[in-house]
């Protein structure tokens, strides 16, 4: 498959049990889904556009670590076999001139209509909170079975060519006293954001009210918890609006391509 470690049988077989749920219909997000496996944000660009957003994550790569790109027109990843990636994303946006014009759980249409898209697959933060599990730090996304809550930031990425966007930061509620295991634990996975950009005040970042995410849900801060931030792979989703981008095809905000590759492929 890649050069990348190589998942166990099983754990293979439950990352394929995912993708054929979500191809089915399934439409979640899969925070917590085949866990141990690696997941991944994606973003798909006409051919005109594919070198300015490889530039930008070039330039932004906390925010935007590339996985894998696939070639113009190609729906496969050398990340899953037989995956199929008109299909296997729990649920799709579609944006017109940075505009989110629809939602939809099936790309194959769209991918037909847009025959030159290059497809860009991201490092995800979902990849690191399974040994934060492992290590006793909840997440209280999967705790509360909802999705991560993600912001715009007032931190601007660094532009290429016609990009131009905010960072977006995921959001966890940690105990005051493990705040530095979970430091520790995702500064190990530099290919999938690693460490927290912020840790903290909402308001250095520009968030005016943490209970109300620009993606995702909300969720419970405890009187003993500390708001965490990492950098998410829905930023680029952010520099297509802010650029106004004629075409781009994502995964809608906390719904992942789930890979075979294992978490443990990225530590470091």
């Amino acid at each position: 498959m890649t050069n990348l470690m190589q998942a166990t049988a099983d754990a293979i077989a439950k990352a394929q049990e995912a993708r054929l749920a979500i191809r089915n219909g399934l439409a979640i997000p899969t925070a917590g889904m085949a866990k141990g496996m690696t997941q991944a944000n994606m973003i798909s660009l006409p051919r005109d556009w594919a070198f300015d957003f490889l530039l930008y994550a070039q330039r932004n790569p906390k925010s935007c670590p590339i996985l894998d790109v696939c070639g113009s027109g190609s729906y496969r990843t050398v990340l899953a076999k037989d995956a199929d990636l008109r299909t296997d994303i729990p649920l799709y946006h579609v944006w017109e001139n940075g505009k989110l014009v629809d939602e939809i759980t099936d790309a194959t249409e769209i991918w037909a209509q847009h025959p030159d898209l290059v497809t860009f697959l991201i490092g995800c933060s979902f990849t690191f909170e399974t040994p934060m599990l492992e290590a006793g730090i909840e997440i209280r996304h999967i705790t509360d079975n909802c999705n991560v809550p993600m912001y715009k930031t007032n931190r601007l990425c660094r532009p290429a060519e016609r990009l131009e966007g905010e960072l977006v930061v995921s959001m966890r509620p940690i105990p005051a006293d493990r705040v530095a295991d979970a430091v520790m634990i995702s500064g190990r996975f530099p290919s999938v954001h690693g460490a927290p950009v912020h840790i903290g005040s909402p308001d250095a970042l520009g968030i005016k009210d943490i209970m109300s995410p620009d993606f995702g849900s909300p969720v419970r801060i405890e009187e003993d918890e500390i708001p965490v931030f990492w950098a998410c792979g829905v930023t680029p989703q952010a520099a297509v609006m802010r650029s106004g981008v004629p075409f781009a095809l994502s995964h809608a905000p906390g719904h992942m391509f789930i890979t075979d590759v294992p978490d443990a492929a990225y530590h470091v």
